[in-house]
């Protein structure tokens, strides 16, 4: 009788288990949550609690824990933040983040615990060739691809003389360097700002005086805004068309700026009128929910969250990291760009497009796609990266 008893209470106890609802995914999410750029975090934020509201609520139908972390645009600070959602909350991902600095600063201690390390934003080239990572994942782009595309465009048009302009720390020197992998005209001067700066007047004067025959600039957040309504106040867009990668001037800078964006080119991996039944139903959401049209770094968020869904699904969870990182490394999912694979060194292949600011006949500044510039692009470091295994 006793050993019947003991026997019932072991099954029992096994179906208790079996019952118990999974531990709940932590997730680290590290952005820059306040100061001129917040726009860009809160985006980023937004776009990754929305994708995970189109699949459910869930993450590989466990609950998510989301630990946030405002970066505050400072490395030391984010280093600081990574530190504890490894050692003390026990993230199994760390995602998030939108500059480079930032990625860079906290890429080793992460990746050396064994967690996942998964950027929507930020994509350097360091992490894209010779640093490359088995945890770390870029859902969004390599900082070189968008700057690229426009390379490519620009050199088809037959453009010269033009003015490059980036602000100093590693996504602005990736961002320029981009560009002339495939422009080969005239360069008439590459110039470096401070990152977070936010007057302009004296690279104006400077530009001014080179006379270009247009300007390749890449600013984003605040000082971006900054910097267009400036260059407008100042006659240059009359006479030196403006061209940029998607996060000068997206739909985060647009409210801001106003007409003094009308008329700028930009290249980009996606755009509110993508004609997909999922990138429609995307906007309309994010609209509905937010009261704001979604920019890049929602979009990519967006996709982020799915994207680890999908592998969390395909493998089963985190614990088998290699299994792990095979359903990553081949995910499939439905993404609002279309086209999206990751290339052997854990960055995207995907399409760029050409986009114009332009002022539709109710007034609004919006972008209009006018057409595809390359498809599945890869970036440049893929044959830097021996991938550990």
């Amino acid at each position: 009788m006793k050993r019947v008893l003991s026997t019932l209470a072991v099954a029992l106890g096994c179906a208790a288990a079996q019952a118990q609802p999974a531990a709940p995914l932590k997730i680290g999410f590290i952005s820059t949550m306040s100061g001129p750029s917040a726009i860009l975090g809160q985006d980023t934020l937004d776009g990754f609690n929305l994708g995970m509201q189109s699949v459910g609520g869930t993450l590989g139908g466990r609950t998510v824990e989301l630990v946030l972390g405002d970066d505050q645009l400072k490395p030391d600070v984010a280093r600081q933040l990574a530190d504890k959602m490894v050692e003390r909350d026990r993230v199994e991902f760390i995602t998030g983040t939108i500059w480079s600095n930032v990625l860079l600063a906290i890429a080793k201690p992460v990746l050396d615990a064994g967690v996942f390390l998964v950027s929507p934003n930020a994509g350097p080239s360091q992490l894209a060739g010779a640093q490359c990572h088995p945890q770390f994942f870029a859902t969004g782009f390599q900082n070189d691809t968008p700057n690229e595309a426009m390379g490519i465009y620009m050199q088809k048009k037959g453009y010269t003389n033009v003015y490059l302009m980036a602000p100093n720390y590693p996504a602005g020197r990736d961002m320029l360097a981009g560009f002339k992998r495939y422009f080969k005209g005239n360069v008439s001067a590459e110039v470096y700002t401070t990152l977070g700066q936010l007057d302009y007047a004296a690279e104006l004067a400077q530009l001014r005086a080179k006379k270009p025959s247009s300007l390749y600039f890449f600013i984003s957040g605040g000082p971006g805004m900054n910097f267009v309504k400036q260059y407008a106040q100042a006659g240059l867009s009359k006479d030196v068309p403006m061209f940029a990668p998607s996060f000068s001037i997206d739909q985060t800078a647009i409210p801001a700026i106003g007409d003094a964006a009308v008329g700028a080119t930009v290249s980009t991996f996606w755009s509110p009128d993508l004609d997909s039944a999922l990138n429609r139903k995307f906007v309309a959401d994010f609209e509905a929910k937010y009261k704001r049209t979604p920019s890049p770094y929602a979009a990519q968020a967006f996709d982020t969250a799915r994207i680890i869904d999908a592998a969390l699904k395909a493998s089963g969870g985190t614990k088998d990291k290699a299994a792990f990182r095979k359903a990553m490394e081949n995910v499939k999912f439905d993404s609002v760009r279309g086209n999206f694979k990751f290339a052997p060194n854990h960055f995207p292949i995907q399409d760029f497009y050409l986009a114009e600011v332009v002022k539709n006949d109710k007034g609004q500044v919006l972008w209009k796609t006018r057409e595809l510039i390359t498809r599945d692009h890869a970036d440049s470091y893929v044959s830097r990266c021996s991938m550990p295994q």
